[in-house]
């Protein structure tokens, strides 16, 4: 079964509209000033309105106080909070219980250390990124994917960090994610996207699609399971 498709770093309907009519599973809106490709309130709040019923709209942020968090979600229409800073695992919990959002906790990964320490976090899912010092994703690097062959968690993941068209394929093939998460991968600039970019990404990850993930596609705005109760996100500019 093919991986799902995460488009981070939208800020505008129009390309928002192409990633859903490609079958974009989620749809990341950047909620972080310092980053190229932070989307404007209004634009975020009309990219909800028209698509909620048809992809996840998943709000990125980066140690935002909880209270602004929740604010912004109720807002805005969100329906998924990835959570790409130091927040912690009771903060995550407390974001999905009082918005009601699926969680993706991002953690940037070095070492087997980095999954082990993401294990603590019972969220929805994990979004596994690169890592890069002062960065937070849309970094255009990717990390030791043959890291992932000894993650064991149940918690689904998302691949990200540097993916493009060219080599989402050996990711999908050596991680068996549940989903691939593109940013800058996809764009003509930061904050817009190259159709044909887009087109050439959705091509290879259905084709390259893993036959480990049967069974494990929960509909829009269900839960799925995880193992206990209730991380490319393009937050900063591409690589010069």
């Amino acid at each position: 079964m093919a991986p799902k498709v995460k488009i981070c770093g939208l800020t505008n309907l129009g390309d928002a509209h192409r990633a859903a009519d490609l079958g974009a599973w989620a749809l990341g809106l950047i909620f972080h000033e310092p980053s190229p490709r932070a989307c404007a309130e209004a634009d975020a709040v009309e990219i909800a309105a028209a698509l909620h019923r048809r992809a996840e709209v998943c709000g990125v942020f980066v140690n935002r106080p909880l209270e602004e968090v929740v604010a912004t979600a109720d807002r805005v229409g969100l329906t998924m909070l990835q959570l790409h800073g130091e927040e912690g695992p009771a903060y995550c919990a407390e974001a999905a219980r009082r918005t009601g959002c699926r969680v993706v906790k991002a953690v940037q990964v070095r070492s087997h250390a980095d999954l082990q320490a993401v294990a603590a976090f019972h969220t929805d899912f994990h979004l596994l990124d690169a890592h890069a010092r002062g960065l937070r994703g849309g970094t255009g690097e990717t990390f030791d994917w043959g890291l992932l062959r000894g993650r064991h968690s149940k918690v689904p993941e998302i691949l990200s960090g540097g993916l493009t068209p060219a080599n989402v394929g050996e990711g999908i093939a050596l991680s068996a994610p549940y989903a691939v998460d593109v940013a800058s991968g996809v764009e003509a600039e930061p904050g817009r996207k190259d159709p044909a970019k887009l087109e050439a990404f959705f091509a290879a990850a259905r084709g390259a699609g893993s036959p480990a993930e049967a069974g494990r596609s929960p509909a829009v705005h269900q839960r799925p399971e995880a193992d206990g109760p209730v991380q490319d996100a393009g937050l900063e500019a591409p690589r010069r």
